[in-house]
């Protein structure tokens, strides 16, 4: 099992951490293995490199404009110094971004930007946008594609978009697997809540007659899942399962006695199904995914499992008869996709790949401040 900790080096660095989601409490479950620290964006290792988070006070609103007004008082009168703000998204803190691109507050930002920049079609909002993206220092994001199609719009420089090897926590999925050493995986699950094709996956598995399982959320945004699923005559072999706050921890555990990972998709310009992914990568299952170009990972070429085209019911089936038919196979890409979480992303590498950047940002904040 990887180790989970290192001696914390002397503060190099303070941070402002920035979540949309209750972080003293997870980061406090993430030290018993009860919540994976890859949800926290780094924050649990960052003190192995000399970085110090003052974390947010979280609190849910239903309203955009209500999130924006407590997030920015809380920023600004924040009693304890800190030297940059690193936030998990843009979303609440968009009036201190716009502070920053006026010079009238005077800490570095660095954000996670989950989605490309993109040009707003209407001049007036363009231009205001384009204010906006000055008052960012630094974006992470998941991908190269993303950046690529952020820099067409020329909205922020190059320096300015950074790519992290995002991944699993491991040592909290290692955790996890060790309490369930009689566990035999079988059957296909899946879960997630963002913009998923329920329809597709419907179609597809009722035609099967493989074991599914579907955890997910009544609604999600603009989707009611319910309304959509309700229209079908489920067969048997389906199991829809309807989540309110399912714990991460208790959800890895019915993914980890699961032989397959099923993220079915809508086209969207982000990395949907992402989350859902790495976690597979962790637990060493298979996937099959919707083809979503915005991935980092090739998963075909990695042969961690299969992809299938958006809307492909018949492509769905074939995949999933493939996964059915060919067990040791299966198996094999559940061992690559392992193997990749060790070499390539995973928590300890994305989190010094952030350390490092946030160190660096500060050290250039400070020798070239243009808001003294």
């Amino acid at each position: 099992m990887a180790e989970k900790k290192q001696a914390p080096l002397n503060t190099l660095l303070t941070i402002y951490f920035y979540h949309t989601r209750l972080t003293r409490e997870s980061y406090e479950e993430w030290k018993e293995y009860k919540f994976p620290g890859h949800i926290l964006y780094g924050l649990p290792l960052l003190e192995n490199y000399g970085i110090r988070s003052v974390m947010h006070k979280c609190k849910y609103f239903s309203g955009r404009l209500k999130l924006m007004f407590y997030a920015t008082k809380e920023i600004l009168c924040c009693k304890e110094k800190y030297d940059v703000l690193y936030a998990t998204s843009f979303r609440g803190i968009e009036p201190v971004i716009f502070l920053r691109a006026l010079g009238l507050y005077r800490k570095p930002i660095v954000i996670w930007h989950h989605t490309a920049v993109v040009t707003n079609p209407k001049p007036w909002r363009e231009q205001i946008s384009r204010l906006f993206y000055k008052g960012i220092d630094q974006m992470f994001l998941f991908s190269r594609k993303l950046i690529q199609d952020s820099q067409k719009t020329r909205k922020a420089p190059s320096h300015k978009l950074k790519l992290i090897h995002w991944g699993p926590d491991l040592p909290f999925y290692d955790h996890l697997l060790a309490e369930m050493p009689d566990r035999k995986p079988e059957g296909f699950i899946s879960t997630g809540k963002e913009n998923r094709d329920v329809d597709t996956l419907l179609q597809s598995f009722s035609a099967t007659n493989e074991e599914l399982d579907l955890y997910i959320a009544v609604s999600c945004g603009n989707i009611n899942y319910k309304k959509i699923l309700d229209r079908y005559s489920v067969p048997d072999s389906i199991h829809i399962h309807y989540t309110d706050g399912v714990i991460p921890y208790e959800l890895g555990k019915l993914v980890a006695r699961k032989s397959c990972i099923v993220i079915c998709c809508l086209d969207f310009p982000y990395t949907v199904g992402l989350t859902t992914l790495v976690e597979a990568f962790a637990l060493g299952i298979p996937v099959i995914c919707s083809r979503n170009p915005n991935f980092e990972i090739d998963i075909d070429k990695e042969e961690i499992g299969i992809t299938v085209e958006y809307n492909d019911v018949q492509g769905w089936i074939d995949a999933i008869r493939y996964i059915a038919d060919h067990p040791e196979e299966a198996r094999r890409m559940g061992e690559n996709a392992r193997k990749l979480a060790e070499e390539r992303f995973n928590l300890e590498i994305f989190s010094r790949e952030i350390a490092e950047s946030l160190l660096e940002i500060s050290n250039i904040s400070s020798k070239n401040r243009t808001f003294a």
